[in-house]
């Protein structure tokens, strides 16, 4: 209860369990788009969908600022690589937070004169390109990992027991590539950080691509993937270890 009521206190922590009921919504919703007997249901999931969508927006409207610190940041760092991908991203971020604020003033009735669909557009396309990137910087981290770990004189000796203990199995299947599989499952056994991030920004990458037409799934999938993301984020939130540094 105690960790509950911490995440609850953070202002990241409740748009994660927004996040999490407005994509469990969709998926339940999914689920149940057939079920004639269930129409009073789904009409409750849909309010509460569009509930949580309008109030993870005003929970974010300072998200702008802290991307734009958090690029700020970025820029101090010795890693070119590590630079350059953490700093577009948050740039991507805020951009996309300055959209989705703008989507929320005409939803409110701030704004009236708006095309919200073109807005709606160039904040998915932010939002995707910020993923990528992130994503990009997790396969740089996973392979400064494994060129490290290839360096390890005990992780050496581990590969040489390895594929002598399989040597059927490495008949079979190229040597070369249990080998990789090997070293791939050692260096993100001792990295779970690393594991959370990539799978988190993998499952959020189908929402974005779904809207952008890039690959087109279905309701289910998406809120599929946004449920399964937003537990990793309050995991990771609960698990200040779990979190990608920097």
């Amino acid at each position: 209860m105690d960790t509950f009521i911490l995440l609850t206190n953070q202002s990241q922590g409740r748009d994660r369990i927004f996040r999490a009921t407005q994509y469990a919504c969709a998926f339940v919703k999914y689920l149940l788009r057939n079920k004639s007997a269930r129409k009073e249901l789904l009409k409750k999931l849909q309010a509460l969908e569009s509930n949580m969508s309008s109030g993870r927006k005003l929970f974010r409207l300072g998200n702008t600022v802290s991307s734009i610190q958090a690029a700020r940041r970025a820029t101090q760092l010795s890693d070119p690589v590590l630079r350059f991908c953490l700093t577009v991203a948050n740039l991507n971020r805020a951009l996309y937070f300055i959209c989705d604020n703008v989507l929320w003033a005409r939803n409110v009735g701030l704004v009236r004169d708006l095309d919200k669909e073109r807005w709606s557009f160039n904040a998915s396309r932010l939002y995707f390109l910020s993923l990528v990137v992130n994503l990009t910087r997790d396969a740089y981290v996973i392979a400064q990992i494994m060129v490290q770990k290839t360096r390890d004189r005990q992780y050496q000796q581990k590969v040489h027991q390895h594929l002598h203990e399989q040597q059927d199995v490495a008949c079979v299947i190229i040597p070369e590539l249990d080998a990789f599989f090997f070293l791939v499952y050692e260096s993100l056994k001792t990295h779970p950080q690393v594991v959370l991030d990539t799978l988190k920004n993998v499952c959020d990458l189908f929402i974005p691509m779904d809207r952008l037409g890039i690959y087109p799934t279905n309701a289910g999938l998406v809120g599929f993937c946004g449920l399964l993301s937003s537990l990793l984020g309050i995991l990771s939130a609960l698990k200040p270890a779990l979190r990608m540094k920097p």
